[in-house]
């Protein structure tokens, strides 16, 4: 008995414990759906599964699903980067535990009776416990709100090192409460649509009504949701790193109130989508972007400065590549950073330059090459979110050596191999015509298939040791138990 308690103890009572639960679910999730996919579906392997698991796939369905399938595992990440939060800053512990227990059992509910509803018959007794678990989550989101609260004088700051205003009011508190806070507003700006299923609003994905020459304020209303809750869970991760690598100093002191700035702007704009002020609601989203854009990119200059110079202190005048080599010599801090780069090429970028040119280039493609663009885009910026928490577990759970350098450099360099696929793949009809692109949609199919079932395999292995040290009386696991009581005790 004492066995299963301790370790049940460090799997929904530490942050560590409660990441590794989610990072697992998760994982399964994306490995046994991910089965069901386009190539998958060719080489015969999503009939089997599909067969095997006794799963209840009607093609008319098939938009309730995904719609479904995408919340489920976006609510795992909206969970871990919770943990993150409380375990980062200081609250008191009864808000902590609070939210973490109401966040687990809520995820937990969304992401099991949520698939098991829209994948293995329609039970709608299911469907009331995803419901259910998703409730859970916001109201965890609002005591988040509550616990962040950045007025709280007992939360403000002396040291002058970081953005703070002359009171001592803490500017990095106040932009990850202006996170919460939105992200608890935009999660209505879904929900309500989705009251209305059932009641003359049908299901669809944002993707195939992109040229629909009219949509409905419920339409508009699920495409801001989509958009908005996948920025906002990009600037809280960009904030979680930079607490993790305890960002701060000149760049620090701007950075701060141009986050809080950009994502004020940012959910104005996308609000104003389903208001008359909608023509002129895109202007606003790029202007609020642009801020919060900036704000990760004086973190990145800030960390990768800092990388270089204590890597190379010993050395009286370090030539370039050794403060390169110094830059790049952990990747688990590095590339974080490199990911948020790497993602304007990928994601940002690609973004920026289709809405500008819309009309002009993309509007002149084929529907379906249009398609291709938006569910690219949002599943490459997904992915880059995912890596980057992975490699911030993967210090956390203290990786070291060369296990650390394999890790990391795995991550960044399978996930990077994958998303320049993705994104030349999006892109393909700028530079190859129909009728001559089919070699370069293989190479690129392998590409993409290789990088991304190489990182499931990584995480699968990262998993599987951690299963196996969970039964070691003096695994590591106890070690991570100890090392946070003591830091609780610290705060």
């Amino acid at each position: 008995m004492q066995f299963v308690k301790t370790r049940f103890n460090y799997l929904f009572n530490s942050t560590k414990g409660l990441i590794l639960v989610a990072i697992a679910l998760i994982s399964v999730v994306t490995a046994v759906w991910g089965m069901l996919s386009g190539p998958m579906a060719e080489m015969g392997v999503r009939e089997i599964v599909i067969k095997t698991l006794g799963m209840d796939i009607v093609q008319v369905e098939r938009e309730g699903r995904i719609v479904i399938l995408y919340h489920s595992i976006a609510m795992g990440i909206i969970a871990i980067e919770t943990y993150m939060v409380t375990g980062l800053l200081r609250m008191k512990s009864y808000f902590k535990t609070t939210i973490n227990l109401l966040i687990t059992v809520g995820y937990m509910l969304a992401l099991i009776f949520g698939l098991g509803f829209a994948y293995f018959g329609h039970n709608w007794a299911l469907h009331g416990l995803y419901i259910t678990g998703l409730s859970l989550i916001f109201f965890a989101g609002v005591l988040l709100c509550v616990a962040l609260w950045p007025w709280n004088k007992e939360y403000y700051i002396e040291d002058k090192d970081y953005a703070r205003t002359k009171s001592g009011f803490d500017l990095e508190r106040a932009a990850f409460f202006t996170t919460a806070v939105t992200t608890v507003i935009s999660a209505l700006f879904g929900a309500i649509p989705g009251s209305y299923y059932g009641n003359g609003f049908e299901n669809f994905l944002a993707e195939n009504v992109i040229r629909y020459p009219e949509k409905t304020v419920m339409q508009y209303s699920i495409i801001g949701h989509l958009h908005i809750m996948l920025a906002l869970i990009a600037v809280m991760i960009t904030l979680i790193i930079g607490r993790w690598l305890n960002f701060k100093g000149a760049w620090h002191k701007v950075a701060m109130p141009l986050m809080i700035l950009g994502c004020i702007v940012l959910n104005l704009g996308v609000w104003g989508v389903v208001t008359p002020l909608q023509p002129v609601a895109h202007m606003v989203i790029y202007v609020g972007a642009t801020p919060s854009m900036l704000a990760a990119l004086f973190l990145l200059i800030w960390s990768w400065n800092k990388f270089a110079k204590e890597g190379t202190a010993h050395i009286a005048k370090p030539t370039f590549l050794q403060k390169l080599g110094a830059m790049v010599s952990d990747p688990l801090k590095f590339g974080p950073t490199w990911q948020m780069l790497f993602m304007n090429f990928t994601t940002s970028g690609i973004g920026i330059f289709m809405a500008i040119r819309l009309e002009q280039i993309f509007r002149v493609w084929p529907a379906r090459e249009e398609r291709i663009e938006l569910t690219g885009h949002w599943h490459a910026l997904s992915a880059i979110i995912a890596t980057i928490i992975l490699m911030y577990y993967g210090d956390m759970i203290g990786l070291k050596g060369k296990v650390r350098q394999l890790y990391g450099w795995s991550i960044i360099i399978l996930s990077d191999i994958a998303l320049a696929g993705v994104t030349i793949f999006e892109m393909k009809r700028l530079f190859v015509s129909e009728a001559e692109q089919q070699p370069l949609v293989n190479g690129l199919m392998y590409a993409m298939d290789f990088g991304l079932a190489m990182l499931l395999v990584l995480v699968a292995v990262v998993m599987v040791w951690r299963l196996t040290d969970l039964f070691k009386k003096k695994g590591r696991w106890t070690e991570e138990v100890s090392h946070e009581l003591a830091r609780e005790v610290a705060k």
